[in-house]
Protein backbone atom coordinates (compact mmCIF):
# COMPACT_ATOMS: atom_id res chain seq x y z
CA UNK A 1 0.00 0.00 0.00
CA UNK A 2 1.23 3.36 -0.95
CA UNK A 3 1.04 5.92 1.43
CA UNK A 4 1.04 9.63 0.36
CA UNK A 5 1.40 12.48 2.48
CA UNK A 6 -0.78 15.93 1.25
CA UNK A 7 2.35 17.73 0.28
CA UNK A 8 3.04 14.86 -2.13
CA UNK A 9 -0.10 14.92 -4.09
CA UNK A 10 0.61 18.72 -3.81
CA UNK A 11 3.09 18.01 -6.14
CA UNK A 12 2.22 15.66 -8.24
CA UNK A 13 -0.86 18.06 -9.04
CA UNK A 14 -3.90 16.02 -7.44
CA UNK A 15 -4.47 18.56 -4.78
CA UNK A 16 -4.09 22.13 -5.28
CA UNK A 17 -4.08 23.72 -2.21
CA UNK A 18 -3.64 22.08 1.36
CA UNK A 19 -5.20 23.95 4.48
CA UNK A 20 -6.58 24.02 7.66
CA UNK A 21 -9.89 25.31 9.19
CA UNK A 22 -10.12 26.66 12.61
CA UNK A 23 -11.63 29.16 14.73
CA UNK A 24 -8.34 30.49 16.56
CA UNK A 25 -5.16 32.14 15.51
CA UNK A 26 -2.79 30.23 17.82
CA UNK A 27 -4.01 27.33 16.30
CA UNK A 28 -3.32 28.81 12.72
CA UNK A 29 -0.12 29.43 14.15
CA UNK A 30 0.79 26.38 15.67
CA UNK A 31 0.08 24.14 12.18
CA UNK A 32 2.17 26.91 10.09
CA UNK A 33 5.17 25.91 12.15
CA UNK A 34 4.56 21.99 11.85
CA UNK A 35 3.65 22.29 8.14
CA UNK A 36 3.98 23.81 4.55
CA UNK A 37 0.22 25.28 4.02
CA UNK A 38 -1.25 27.39 0.99
CA UNK A 39 -4.14 28.76 3.26
CA UNK A 40 -6.43 28.55 6.59
CA UNK A 41 -9.87 29.13 6.84
CA UNK A 42 -9.96 31.20 9.86
CA UNK A 43 -13.84 31.67 11.62
CA UNK A 44 -14.36 35.26 13.38
CA UNK A 45 -11.38 35.96 14.39
CA UNK A 46 -10.06 39.33 11.75
CA UNK A 47 -13.48 41.42 11.45
CA UNK A 48 -14.64 44.86 12.91
CA UNK A 49 -14.81 43.14 16.61
CA UNK A 50 -11.68 41.46 16.48
CA UNK A 51 -8.52 42.47 14.72
CA UNK A 52 -6.22 40.67 16.78
CA UNK A 53 -4.66 38.35 13.87
CA UNK A 54 -2.92 41.68 12.66
CA UNK A 55 -0.31 41.01 15.95
CA UNK A 56 1.37 37.60 14.37
CA UNK A 57 -0.73 35.51 12.25
CA UNK A 58 -1.73 37.76 8.76
CA UNK A 59 2.21 39.28 9.07
CA UNK A 60 3.21 35.86 9.19
CA UNK A 61 0.64 34.67 6.21
CA UNK A 62 1.94 37.41 4.13
CA UNK A 63 5.66 36.64 4.56
CA UNK A 64 4.90 32.99 3.82
CA UNK A 65 2.94 33.61 0.59
CA UNK A 66 -0.13 31.98 2.29
CA UNK A 67 -3.86 33.32 2.63
CA UNK A 68 -6.72 33.46 4.29
CA UNK A 69 -10.02 32.73 3.88
CA UNK A 70 -12.33 34.34 6.17
CA UNK A 71 -15.48 32.80 7.75
CA UNK A 72 -17.59 34.19 10.28
CA UNK A 73 -17.11 37.82 9.34
CA UNK A 74 -20.21 38.66 10.95
CA UNK A 75 -18.78 36.94 14.64
CA UNK A 76 -21.72 34.52 14.79
CA UNK A 77 -24.44 37.01 13.68
CA UNK A 78 -24.16 40.34 16.25
CA UNK A 79 -22.39 42.13 13.24
CA UNK A 80 -25.10 41.45 11.21
CA UNK A 81 -28.36 42.14 13.42
CA UNK A 82 -26.74 44.91 15.41
CA UNK A 83 -26.44 45.08 18.98
CA UNK A 84 -30.23 43.93 19.52
CA UNK A 85 -31.43 41.06 22.28
CA UNK A 86 -30.63 38.02 21.67
CA UNK A 87 -27.73 38.73 19.67
CA UNK A 88 -25.16 36.34 19.44
CA UNK A 89 -21.28 36.71 19.15
CA UNK A 90 -19.02 33.39 19.48
CA UNK A 91 -22.09 31.20 18.91
CA UNK A 92 -23.30 32.46 22.59
CA UNK A 93 -25.28 34.72 24.12
CA UNK A 94 -22.99 38.40 23.61
CA UNK A 95 -21.95 39.83 26.72
CA UNK A 96 -22.74 43.38 27.92
CA UNK A 97 -19.43 44.05 26.61
CA UNK A 98 -19.86 43.15 23.10
CA UNK A 99 -23.67 45.02 22.97
CA UNK A 100 -21.60 48.19 23.62
CA UNK A 101 -19.35 47.98 21.58
CA UNK A 102 -20.99 47.07 18.41
CA UNK A 103 -23.95 49.42 19.39
CA UNK A 104 -20.40 51.87 19.08
CA UNK A 105 -20.17 50.85 15.67
CA UNK A 106 -23.19 50.90 14.40
CA UNK A 107 -23.66 54.09 15.49
CA UNK A 108 -20.84 55.49 13.87
CA UNK A 109 -21.49 53.07 10.54
CA UNK A 110 -25.52 55.01 10.94
CA UNK A 111 -23.59 58.58 10.86
CA UNK A 112 -22.22 57.83 7.55
CA UNK A 113 -25.64 56.08 6.05
CA UNK A 114 -23.41 52.73 6.17
CA UNK A 115 -25.25 49.72 7.06
CA UNK A 116 -23.41 47.82 10.17
CA UNK A 117 -23.72 43.99 7.77
CA UNK A 118 -22.07 46.05 5.13
CA UNK A 119 -19.08 47.62 6.71
CA UNK A 120 -18.58 44.02 8.72
CA UNK A 121 -18.99 42.17 5.35
CA UNK A 122 -16.59 44.59 3.43
CA UNK A 123 -14.06 45.23 5.90
CA UNK A 124 -11.91 41.89 5.72
CA UNK A 125 -11.50 42.22 1.80
CA UNK A 126 -9.22 45.20 2.96
CA UNK A 127 -6.10 43.04 4.20
CA UNK A 128 -4.63 41.95 1.47
CA UNK A 129 -3.90 38.76 2.85
CA UNK A 130 -7.70 37.59 2.85
CA UNK A 131 -8.41 35.96 -0.09
CA UNK A 132 -12.14 34.95 0.11
CA UNK A 133 -14.80 35.56 3.09
CA UNK A 134 -17.06 32.95 3.97
CA UNK A 135 -20.19 34.75 5.23
CA UNK A 136 -22.39 31.76 5.58
CA UNK A 137 -26.15 31.84 5.01
CA UNK A 138 -29.12 29.42 5.13
CA UNK A 139 -31.21 30.72 2.19
CA UNK A 140 -31.05 31.77 -0.96
CA UNK A 141 -31.92 35.27 0.08
CA UNK A 142 -29.06 35.71 2.56
CA UNK A 143 -27.07 34.90 -0.11
CA UNK A 144 -28.10 37.31 -2.15
CA UNK A 145 -28.17 39.78 0.63
CA UNK A 146 -24.36 39.04 1.31
CA UNK A 147 -23.69 39.48 -1.98
CA UNK A 148 -25.39 43.02 -2.19
CA UNK A 149 -23.53 43.66 1.01
CA UNK A 150 -20.60 43.32 -0.29
CA UNK A 151 -21.15 45.44 -3.58
CA UNK A 152 -22.57 48.41 -1.62
CA UNK A 153 -20.49 51.74 -1.63
CA UNK A 154 -19.12 52.84 1.49
CA UNK A 155 -17.69 56.17 2.12
CA UNK A 156 -13.87 55.90 2.92
CA UNK A 157 -14.52 58.30 5.81
CA UNK A 158 -16.36 55.40 7.61
CA UNK A 159 -13.08 53.33 8.23
CA UNK A 160 -11.48 56.68 9.68
CA UNK A 161 -14.66 57.81 11.91
CA UNK A 162 -14.05 53.79 12.96
CA UNK A 163 -10.27 54.38 14.01
CA UNK A 164 -10.99 58.17 15.42
CA UNK A 165 -13.88 56.67 17.81
CA UNK A 166 -11.14 53.69 18.99
CA UNK A 167 -13.05 50.94 17.47
CA UNK A 168 -10.61 49.51 14.68
CA UNK A 169 -7.17 49.29 14.98
CA UNK A 170 -4.87 52.12 13.27
CA UNK A 171 -2.63 49.86 10.97
CA UNK A 172 -5.92 47.61 10.21
CA UNK A 173 -5.71 47.83 6.49
CA UNK A 174 -9.62 48.99 4.97
CA UNK A 175 -11.19 48.14 1.54
CA UNK A 176 -10.40 50.90 -1.00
Amino acid sequence: MLIYTLDDLRRAGVVKAIGVGVNEIEACLRFADGGDFDCFLLAGRYTLLEQGALDDLLPMVERRSMSILLGGPYNSGILATGAVPGARYNYQPASPEILDRVARIEAVCRARGVHLAAAAIQFPLGHKAVASIVPGAISAAEVERNRELIERPLPPELWADLRSAGLLREDAPTPA
